[in-house]
This record gives structure tokens, C-alpha cells and sequence, in this order.
């Protein structure tokens, strides 16, 4: 598969531009490898906004070996016992959504530069029609597309995502998580923007409401 493993933590989030250069520093230097350094942890990637429209501005995938690291004892140590720098770091976030999600399905050769991020919910009884759909038919069609990388869909642990840690306890920028969510990777904007397309045609039968879409370029992976 091109994820690095069965699960997968999404992060959507703003920074106040005050708490920019702190975010970015300890980011780089201390959280993601220290979150990376977790037991089952394979891989962790920040992008940025490539547009206006796309919000929040910045997205962090974390790919594990399976879903069952995400709620492991050594990845709750971590959230449970936060740093100093963590603790300052967190208090410029807003609008942050996090989901620990199971990977579905995931097709592509690899990572692609740039990256869209579909967030939706699906109509009443209908989960399970588009779980089919998206692995059988809608990601394989997407994957085969040109330049694109990767496709990938992911379905949430809402009781495991909305678990609240010593991290997240009485933080007010933290948001509920979305049920279901599409990654599209690929080597240019354009071919992501029509893989997105296509994405949401498929889901037009399915989705409750309007899809949430966020288009991003990488920033830092290790």
C-alpha cells in the first residue's frame, strides 16, 4: 500500500501568527520526532495551504503500523505527560481537528509533493455502500490517473479521537474530528484538483453535506 501502514492520524491546524515561529521550531525539532519515535509511529509529513480557500492552513499525517498503535500505551504516555514546549507551542492553535482513523484502502507507488485532504460525512446507512465503492471502484479509478501518487481513504475512531489527554484537556481550538476522510497525493496541483474532482462526483451519492476540500504542498517528512 502507499500509507506505511493500517492507520493513520490526520491533524488539521491553524496558528496565530504570534505563535508561528514557535510552532515551526518545535515542530520540527521536538514533536515530530518525538511522535515519530513512538513504537508503531512509521512516518510523519506537515503541509502548508497552497491556496486561500484551503483552511486550516496547515495538515500533519502520522502513518502507523496498524490503528491499535494510536491508542497504544506508549503513544498515551506521550500524550499524557506533555513537555514545557508542548504546552507553550499548543496554546497559539486554533481550529484543530484530529482523527485517528483505520486505512481503508491505499493505492499509489508512493508520496506525492502535493496533497488534498476530502473531509465528509456519509448519509445514514449508506456507510457501508461507500466503503465499497471507494475501494473497489472510486480509488482505483483516481490512482490510475496521471501524476497522481497516491489515493487513499480512511474512516475515523470517533471514541478514540475525541479521548481526551492531559495534551488536550481544556483546550478550546480543538474541534470534533471528521467521520470519513480521502487523501489524494501527486507530483502537481492540477492532476490533484481533477483527481478531487473526481473524488467528489463519486461521493455525490453518499456524502451528507458538502465535503469539506483542503489542497496542500509538503513542507517536512521524517
Amino acid at each position: 500500500m502507499a500509507l506505511a501502514g493500517g492507520g493513520a492520524i490526520c491533524i488539521w491546524n491553524d496558528i496565530t501568527p504570534e505563535g508561528r515561529d514557535e510552532f515551526y521550531a518545535w515542530h520540527l525539532h521536538e514533536h515530530m520526532p518525538e511522535r515519530v519515535g513512538v513504537p508503531g509511529f512509521r512516518r510523519g509529513r506537515r503541509y502548508i495551504a497552497l491556496d486561500p480557500a484551503t483552511a486550516p492552513e496547515f495538515f500533519t499525517l502520522y502513518e502507523t503500523a496498524d490503528p491499535g498503535v494510536m491508542t497504544s500505551e506508549a503513544y498515551l504516555a506521550r500524550l499524557n505527560a506533555p513537555t514545557p514546549w508542548t504546552k507553550k507551542a499548543t496554546q497559539g492553535f486554533r481550529n484543530t481537528s484530529r482523527a485517528l482513523t483505520r486505512v481503508r484502502a491505499s493505492l499509489g507507488p508512493g508520496a506525492g509533493g502535493i496533497l488534498a485532504t476530502v473531509r465528509f460525512a456519509v448519509q445514514p446507512g449508506k456507510e457501508q455502500a461507500v466503503a465499497d465503492a471507494m475501494a473497489n471502484t472510486l480509488l482505483p479509478a483516481v490512482a490510475r490517473m496521471p501524476q497522481i501518487s497516491g489515493a487513499h481513504f480512511c474512516a475515523t475512531d470517533s471514541a478514540a479521537s475525541a479521548e481526551k489527554t492531559a495534551e488536550s484537556r481544556g483546550r478550546p481550538d480543538i474541534l470534533a474530528a471528521p467521520d470519513w476522510v480521502v487523501l489524494v497525493e501527486g507530483c502537481n496541483e492540477a492532476p490533484v484538483r481533477a483527481a478531487v474532482a473526481q473524488v467528489l462526483a463519486g461521493l455525490g451519492a453518499f456524502s451528507e453535506g458538502e465535503p469539506n476540500v483542503g489542497l496542500y504542498r509538503v513542507e517536512h517528512q521524517c
